[in-house]
């Protein structure tokens, strides 16, 4: 497996476990433990301070990819298989509903700008 592939996966990873600590933070059947370390994780995540600041090149970025993964992990082991599962489900739906969301959102806008520029060729033409 190519080094693209394998940071593919681990992007398409990441992106599942942080959908799947969104929606374990409002599941009523995940213990309000996990929720909160879920809600806890996903404000690290967000806040602007960090354990060690992003600015310091590599060592900004290592915090998070120490500390996210480990907190998703301890968030699985508190929430029952069941669950889970479910949380899986409902993530990957999530996560191609945003997929098709962005490709509508990039078709109106290129429609957008093609109508802009034709407008704008057509005023610039006019006055030639």
């Amino acid at each position: 497996m190519t080094l693209g592939a394998r940071l593919q996966r681990w992007i398409d990873a990441a992106r599942r476990d942080v959908m799947i600590m969104y929606l374990a933070a409002r599941h009523p059947d995940v213990p309000w433990a996990a929720k909160f370390l879920a809600a806890a994780a996903a404000a690290y995540a967000l806040s602007p301070i960090d354990l060690i600041p992003d600015f310091i090149p590599v060592l900004g970025l290592l915090d998070e990819l120490i500390v996210i993964p480990f907190c998703f992990w301890m968030i699985a082991q508190l929430i029952p298989e069941d669950v889970m599962e479910d949380l899986r489900v409902r993530a990957a739906a999530r996560i191609e509903q945003v997929s098709k969301s962005v490709v509508g959102l990039i078709v109106v806008v290129s429609i957008w700008l093609a109508l802009a520029a034709a407008i704008w060729f057509a005023v610039v033409a006019s006055h030639d």
